[in-house]
């Protein structure tokens, strides 16, 4: 449920930069757009060739909500540990989906309720509290409750990312290799899971471009934008150790071998059914520490 006190952050410059001007975008459009002027059906959902699961339960929360519940539950698992700090709010924004102004307050509702906690300075921030309250987040039970939707929209990009995967390693181009080969690089030196997540994004939809299929990467596009609304942030190791998943791909479609670029991608999505969110909460206590957790 949304937090008792949705007012700005406190007064004084933000340790996480200035804010941009605008309307305040926490309340659900009457036309069901996201607050932040965005659709929020995916791009492409038109283009799926089989129906994907209803994500109303995610719909039915503000943009402020789904911030909360998703820092929330990323600290509840582990995957934020204590003391640690976060991304300035415009990479947290852009890795969300959300406008920053929902990040700002987002996080200054999570530091009210002792999930989180901001410091002035040199080296002020934000960052995950010394000793968590855990579980304060009421929006956290609305993901938890889309255990089987999730289930079934990795199954649907398994489906989608061996076959793409596959058409890869036959048809992509020299320029497109080379692409992929730098967005791998850039993987391994960005900062924050925000950035990798941006970074992991491009990576999946030039794969799916590469193939040289406009419908069936469109098709990809949708599902992976529809997964990608269950992101959480995760440890920066286990996402370095997805990446060398992401150059055994690129190796494999330089060397045109279809058969193992279409394993490799498979091993990279099943995988997701243990150490997305879904997958850690069935595990005892839900409890993880450094899943490789990419989506």
């Amino acid at each position: 449920m949304p937090h008792p006190q949705d007012g700005p952050a406190p007064d004084g410059p933000d340790p996480d930069g200035p804010a941009p001007d605008g309307p305040d975008p926490d309340g659900p459009a009457p036309d069901g757009h996201d607050p932040d002027g965005r659709d929020p059906r995916p791009a492409g959902a038109a283009a799926l060739p089989f129906n994907a699961p209803a994500l109303d339960g995610i719909r039915r929360l503000t943009a402020l909500d789904t911030v909360r519940a998703r820092i929330g539950l990323a600290v509840d698992l582990g995957l934020l540990a204590p003391g640690e700090k976060l991304p300035p709010t415009d990479r947290i924004a852009a890795a969300l989906d959300v406008g920053e102004i929902t990040v700002r307050r987002a996080l200054s509702t999570l530091c009210q309720d002792g999930v989180l906690e901001r410091r002035r300075g040199r080296n002020g921030g934000t960052r995950v509290a010394e000793r968590p309250a855990r579980g304060v987040v009421g929006a956290m039970d609305d993901y938890r409750a889309r255990n089987s939707e999730v289930h079934a929209l990795v199954d649907q990009r398994l489906v989608l990312e061996c076959g793409l995967a596959h058409l890869a390693a036959r048809n992509a181009g020299e320029a497109a290799l080379a692409h992929l080969e730098r967005l791998a690089d850039e993987m391994d030196q960005v900062p924050t899971w925000a950035e990798f997540h941006g970074c992991d994004e491009r990576f999946h939809l030039a794969v799916a471009a590469a193939t040289g299929v406009p419908a069936a990467a469109e098709a990809y596009r949708g599902v992976l934008q529809q997964l990608y609304r269950y992101y959480l942030p995760y440890p920066m190791d286990a996402l370095r150790e997805s990446n060398l998943e992401h150059r055994a791909l690129v190796r494999a479609l330089r060397a045109g071998d279809t058969a193992a670029a279409a394993d490799i991608a498979r091993r990279h999505v099943e995988v997701l059914h243990r150490t997305m969110f879904v997958g850690l909460l069935e595990t005892a206590g839900g409890q993880g520490t450094g899943p490789r957790g990419t989506a």
